[in-house]
């Protein structure tokens, strides 16, 4: 790690929004390696982390008496504030990146993990899952813009390998609560900060790597001007509009998948009886699926656009999601397989064609988008629980199976990865 990428530019200042102006890649560049698989396994640490506070409901709700109303009010705490900050976080490390601002983050999941643990009343859950949050709304937008920074230009690959590390580590944290929390009680979240630590270790050394990319950047800068790909131009209108569409399919994708996240094992255990440990390993196998289809979206994209990508993910769930409140267990679990590999490859497609659309806000992108992810999330979940103590687990899983085919709108979106106009 320490000997790759001497050529990395800094991220850009303040472009215009509406064109593109990137950083060309050098003659036969690829992307450094290193610096993503150290990136995609801390995210594979963070998002473990962040995956064990849903898989742990049953065992809150009993062990604190608390209802859906207040399972869902967790959930919106701690999706809050992983969302919230992180447009600004982006914004912020576009322009004045710090190396060690990864570390510090995961140092603030420590700390939520600690307190978690130990935990005996809601408003000290709530606090614990903030700063669980808080360490997540650091993470992603300046990882995500680290694995832009060293794609070597195949972005939607970088992206994709920078997400299957946060996916797999949503799909373990489900697993590894019903091993060890379930058997052994709330206490053994302590388990985890061990996980907290070891991502402190490999972002520390992400960051020394990162410190010395940009103390060569400062000196190149200094003796040659940037090479900036021509642009292109959309009028700022269009860009605005193409956003509402993005933002609108991040909802749309967000909202239905914290319906099964949040809610599955639940579903399952209503539905067809099943144990909390064998409900969770339900879970962990859509989980599974999700970290399967991740990777698929990004090469994929990079070959054949992005928005074709979309289109495929976010409207192909739609039949499948239909199909799932009326099958039986079996077809349950196949379908929400199929579910999780079709829409896993939506995010990384959007992600990169919101940082083209917006060029050289790169971490501002990151953030929002994340962001939205988290917070669409956290509102979805919150809502959902209301709707599933008034009406039921089933009615939520049948009114939402309808929110895949909202990626109809994906039409709407302008095909920015062919030249428009030249300036």
């Amino acid at each position: 790690m320490e000997e790759a990428l001497h050529s990395v530019e800094a991220p850009a200042g303040n472009p215009p929004v509406c064109a593109e102006r990137e950083e060309a890649p050098p003659p036969n560049s690829a992307p450094v390696m290193p610096v993503l698989a150290a990136l995609s396994f801390a995210h594979l640490l963070n998002d473990t982390m962040q995956s064990l506070i849903p898989a742990i409901y049953p065992i809150l709700k009993d062990a604190l008496q608390l209802d859906f109303r207040q399972i869902g009010l967790i959930t919106l705490i701690n999706q809050m504030t992983a969302s919230i900050l992180q447009p600004f976080v982006g914004f912020y490390t576009d322009r004045r990146p710090h190396p060690y601002s990864l570390a510090v983050g995961m140092s603030f999941t420590l700390v939520g993990l600690v307190l978690l643990s130990l935990a005996g009343s809601f408003a000290l859950v709530l606090v614990a899952v903030g700063f669980v949050g808080i360490g997540s709304s650091v993470f992603h937008p300046e990882a995500s813009r680290l694995a832009h920074l060293t794609a070597g230009g195949r972005h939607g690959f970088a992206q994709s390998l920078f997400q299957v590390g946060g996916n797999a580590g949503s799909s373990l944290g489900p697993l590894l609560a019903a091993l060890i929390v379930v058997a052994r009680g709330q206490g053994a979240i302590m388990w985890f900060s061990l996980l907290a630590l070891l991502g402190i270790v490999v972002l520390s050394k992400v960051g020394q790597w990162y410190g010395r990319s940009l103390a060569r950047t400062s000196r190149a800068q200094s003796s040659r001007a940037r090479s900036v790909a021509t642009p292109f131009v959309l009028p700022r209108r269009r860009v605005v509009f193409a956003l509402a569409v993005l933002i609108t399919l991040v909802f749309s994708k967000y909202f239905y998948l914290a319906c099964i996240s949040s809610y599955y094992t639940f579903f399952l255990i209503e539905k067809f009886g099943l144990s909390v440990k064998s409900a969770q390993l339900h879970l962990f196998v859509f989980l599974a699926a999700i970290a399967a289809g991740t990777f698929l979206g990004g090469p994929i994209g990079d070959r054949i656009g992005r928005k074709a990508v979309i289109w495929a993910s976010i409207l192909g769930m739609a039949p499948f999601a239909l199909m799932l409140p009326h099958a039986n267990l079996f077809w349950s679990g196949v379908l929400t397989a199929i579910i999780g590999v079709i829409g896993a490859s939506a995010f990384s497609a959007i992600l990169v064609y919101a940082q083209k659309l917006v060029p050289g806000n790169v971490g501002l992108m990151a953030g929002l988008f994340f962001g939205l992810a988290f917070g669409l999330g956290g509102i979805g979940s919150a809502v959902l629980g209301v709707m599933a103590d008034r009406h039921g687990i089933p009615f939520v899983f049948a009114i939402c199976s309808y929110l895949p085919l909202i990626g109809l709108i994906t039409a709407l979106l302008p095909n920015i990865e062919r030249p428009l106009r030249r300036t």
